[in-house]
């Protein structure tokens, strides 16, 4: 039963005030006892969502300077923090890509040349809904792709093939999910784990290296849960589909020839991902000041400069087009990295990483599962972005306590907040689906509890063998 709005409203206090009177009686540190009590109102209001992502993670202005945790300018700096930025920049592009259809041609394209087989348009699907879930937000691609696959179901004979539909539903979402991991701008939890760990642990995370280590993961969990959904969980047939293939196929015809907005578009994202991916060499070719976060800015205001070259004679954007970026997220980027900071400054982090670290008990191998698999459920049942801005700091203290890498335990976490596949409240893109009526919650719960699984064991892997590679090449 969800409590009601008063109810979750108050519970955020009464906790903080529990907390305040637990960390008083127990003698912690003077400074201590105000941060996990703020935190703790946080931590309440965001799992239950009593107000608005961003209300919330406007908390600390109100609370810190009152309670004397930090200036004003101190809480407010890093709501300034370049990796918001970089979202930002990431967010303009996604929007043109949407306001121009660009993203619907790319995709129906790919579906086509799936071909009419269930197997392989599944593959397609979830190969479109992956790679643009890698520079397009996870809700705005489900719900992109939502339309298309509900049109192909209806075209397809149920009794001949009873579970294509559910299986190519959950295959959108699941695909969703795992494309964002594949770069830091493809979902909240990447650039709030990159942010963290430049502020905490004085570490940058470049666009490139992130997508060098994270794509590969992606692609292999994109095909373990493709031939999972479809061979063995949820068994397709694969007979040839008489209606599904068509109307794909007109859709794609629908939309006509390629235009100017769409081409101009297409050259910004071209020329962005060329800059992301070459950055190092043009910094040492010209010894310009470059970042990612500068890249993506670049192209965001660009795009307000191109002319359309439509019969609309407008930009590319206009600033009636920024209501459409997702402010709450980026007040919770900035929340977050404000409240990290205050927990790594009270000394509370180092504390509970001694703790964990002090402990004999656990090697570094059955920490990392321990750390990935805990992060995986709990981002089941409250926001990956609020479970990562709340876990990497703790993981990273933890590593360094250790004499180990902080990534070591700070990146698998990263990527299991992103794989929850087991309840509709653990994703936008789960919940998109699910409203769609066509799948039951035992349906996805039982899935998604074997695709946990395997996400938290592939994550676990990588962490132990591919990992320490890729920190020996950076």
């Amino acid at each position: 039963m969800k409590l009601s709005r008063g109810l979750r409203l108050i519970l955020g206090p009464i906790v903080a005030g529990l907390v305040w009177i637990a960390g008083s009686s127990l003698g912690l540190p003077e400074k201590a006892v105000p941060v996990l009590s703020a935190g703790a109102w946080m931590l309440v209001w965001w799992i239950a969502e009593a107000v608005p992502l961003g209300v919330t993670s406007v908390l600390p202005m109100v609370l810190f300077p009152i309670l004397g945790i930090s200036t004003i300018a101190e809480t407010t700096a890093p709501y300034g923090s370049h990796y918001v930025f970089l979202f930002m920049g990431g967010f303009l592009i996604a929007i043109a890509l949407e306001r121009w259809n660009l993203h619907r041609r790319f995709a129906l394209n790919i579906l086509v040349v799936a071909g009419g087989k269930p197997r392989r348009l599944i593959g397609g699907f979830m190969l479109a809904t992956a790679a643009l879930s890698m520079w397009i937000s996870n809700t705005a691609t489900t719900l992109m792709m939502l339309p298309i696959a509900l049109s192909v179901a209806s075209k397809v004979n149920e009794k001949e093939h009873p579970r294509f539909a559910m299986v190519l539903l959950l295959g959108t979402a699941y695909a969703a999910n795992i494309g964002g991991i594949a770069t830091l701008v493809g979902t909240p939890p990447n650039v709030a784990m990159a942010g963290i760990m430049e502020d905490q642990f004085s570490f940058s995370m470049p666009f490139l290296e992130w997508m060098l280590l994270a794509f590969p993961f992606a692609v292999l969990m994109l095909i373990l849960v493709y031939w999972l959904l479809t061979r063995v969980l949820c068994r397709v047939s694969n007979s040839e589909l008489t209606g599904g293939i068509q109307g794909i196929r007109s859709e794609l015809q629908a939309l006509g020839k390629w235009n100017a907005a769409e081409v101009r578009v297409a050259i910004v994202f071209l020329c962005t991902g060329v800059f992301w991916v070459g950055r190092r060499w043009l910094v040492s070719a010209f010894g310009w000041e470059l970042n990612d976060t500068t890249i993506a800015m670049l192209a965001g205001s660009v795009l307000f400069m191109i002319p359309s070259g439509t019969a609309e004679d407008r930009a590319l954007l206009t600033w009636e087009d920024t209501k459409r970026l997702p402010w709450d997220i980026l007040l919770l980027f900035g929340g977050g990295l404000t409240l990290a900071k205050a927990l790594n400054d009270a000394e509370i982090l180092p504390m509970v990483a001694e703790g964990i670290a002090g402990s004999e008990a656990f090697s570094t191998p059955v920490l990392i599962g321990i750390f990935t698999f805990s992060a995986l459920m709990l981002t089941e049942v409250m926001s990956n972005l609020a479970l990562t801005v709340i876990m990497v700091p703790v993981v990273g203290q933890v590593a360094l306590n250790l004499g180990i890498d902080p990534l070591i335990l700070v990146v698998p976490v990263t990527m299991a907040s992103s794989c929850a596949f087991m309840l509709p409240m653990a994703t936008p893109p789960n919940a998109i689906i699910f409203g769609s009526n066509r799948i039951s919650m035992g349906n996805m719960a039982s899935v998604g509890i074997v695709l946990n699984v395997v996400a938290a064991a592939v994550a676990w892997l990588w962490a132990i063998f591919v990992l320490p590679i890729w920190l020996e090449m950076f």
